[in-house]
């Protein structure tokens, strides 16, 4: 048993082990990048680096067919900390070995708290408009909402991971059970007029039921593509069905732009029912995140360079309030100069093309965005710390030549 124990130890100890994990790593990181083009940075990251093994499907059938950046980035963790405590003694001399070894530790520890914690989100605003929420680009929500108070909407938002695996879903503020019939998590929309021989509406009730024909599509990871899932939910009351609703978060508008009509995706009205004295809505939309504060947009600046369409800079003139009045000020988010309050960071990430007053505004959390500033000054300081008291050794060992020379 010992000797069991001895190898398991020796095992994470081992140089040969670290000397692996660097290489795998390099290999990992040649690899997605290769891959970047095919699945874009955000799927990049889910199936390389944010996983225990890079899966490939076989016929259908997920294979592991490479370490994921969790495995290689937890086992060199283990190997840094089983390394210290196991072969290397503390001594002044290997001080800065010690601090760089440490920054390495945080940096690992730091990606996989940004995996777990960061959330990433967006915030359209129009000059004049105030929003106190945010919306995901990856992630939807169904929401039912009880718009009968004039005061007040009261709003019941369901993740998309739950309609997508069709469970019914009874919150206790719907009088009614919500039921999942059909989910694409990618979808093509054609207007019903234009297809031969269209297939029976997927619902009863709605305006999308009647207008569209909705086809499934391969869903997408690429950064310049998005995918428009689309679902078709009933409602089930004490009493029966009160029918079924097509809902998806884009369907196809025709556009005027330059003097031509082009085919573009819009997002679609809630849709509106009544049931028991109250007035609802339903609608498939991104996910979002309120806040307890709002920010308005007050003017957007867009500079581009002279003579051209290249974006020189953008900037976007914001007024922070809250509700109880304690912050009341006007900020200027710009390129390189975030907004940083309440645990968010604010960027100027983009606008919309062809509108000048209409600014894209990225939210991002990340409770620990300082650990990586953290680790790059101690394993910085570490290597200088150690190239010091080499040098110093050095200086004294020639001093001390020189002496017994002369």
């Amino acid at each position: 048993m010992n000797a069991l124990v001895r190898d398991f130890r020796d095992f994470f100890v081992s140089l040969k082990l670290t000397v692996v994990l660097l290489v795998l790593g390099m290999l990992l990181v040649f690899a997605a990048t290769l891959d970047q083009t095919n699945l874009g940075i955000w799927g990049i990251q889910q199936k390389w680096f944010r996983s225990f093994f890079v899966l490939q499907d076989v016929n259908g059938i997920p294979v592991p067919i490479f370490p994921g950046g969790y495995l290689i980035g937890g086992l060199l963790f283990i190997n840094l900390i089983a390394a210290h405590i196991y072969r290397f003694k503390f001594v002044w001399r290997k001080t800065g070995i010690f601090l760089t070894h440490l920054g390495l530790i945080l940096l690992l520890v730091g990606e996989l708290l940004s995996g777990l914690w960061q959330e990433d989100f967006q915030m359209r605003l129009e000059e004049g408009q105030t929003k106190n929420y945010s919306e995901s680009y990856r992630l939807d929500e169904l929401a039912l909402v009880d718009t009968t108070d004039p005061k007040f909407d009261d709003v019941v938002a369901i993740p998309e991971a739950i309609v997508a695996r069709g469970e019914p879903v009874q919150h206790p503020k719907l009088p009614f059970r919500v039921v999942t019939k059909l989910y694409y998590p990618n979808s093509v929309a054609q207007p019903r007029a234009q297809v031969a021989n269209p297939p029976p509406p997927l619902a009863d009730q709605g305006p999308l039921a009647g207008r569209f024909v909705f086809s499934p599509q391969p869903v997408t990871y690429k950064e310049n593509d998005r995918n428009i899932p689309v679902a078709v939910v009933e409602l089930v009351a004490p009493e029966g069905t009160l029918g079924s609703w097509v809902v998806t978060t884009d369907v196809p508008v025709l556009r005027t732009v330059d003097g031509a009509q082009q085919l573009g995706l819009a997002e679609p009205l809630p849709q509106k029912f009544d049931y028991a004295g109250h007035t609802w809505t339903i609608a498939l939309r991104a996910r979002r995140a309120y806040r307890p504060f709002s920010l308005t947009l007050l003017k957007f600046h867009n500079d581009v360079y002279a003579g051209t369409d290249i974006p020189k800079n953008y900037s976007s003139r914001i007024r922070l309030t809250t509700p109880d009045g304690r912050d009341d000020r006007d900020v200027l988010i710009y390129m390189n100069n975030p907004l940083r309050y309440a645990g968010l960071t604010f960027y100027q990430a983009s606008f919309e093309k062809g509108n000048d007053h209409v600014t894209i505004l990225q939210v991002v959390r990340n409770p620990s965005w300082l650990l990586p500033y953290i680790s790059c000054a101690l394993m910085a300081l570490g290597l200088v710390v150690q190239f010091g008291i080499h040098l110093l050794g050095f200086i004294r060992k020639r001093r001390g030549m020189a002496a017994a020379a002369a």
